[in-house]
């Protein structure tokens, strides 16, 4: 497993909501990425950090 996937404090996932929409994040480990489905937008987790910012997301493909 990767190392920086293990950083990430479970209970702040469960606390973070898109800064965009304040909806609910899915991680998605594969990608290791905080996904908004209701805005289409994934937030990078870096070092083990989310970066949530929207300019910093990747916009989800359909």
């Amino acid at each position: 497993m990767d190392e920086r996937l293990s950083k990430v404090d479970p209970k702040l996932l469960e606390l973070l909501v898109c800064p965009l929409s304040k909806g609910r994040l899915v991680f998605k480990r594969d990608t290791n990425e905080l996904v908004s489905e209701g805005v289409r937008l994934a937030y990078p987790i870096r070092d083990g950090i989310p970066i949530m910012l929207v300019s910093e997301a990747r916009k989800l493909e359909d």
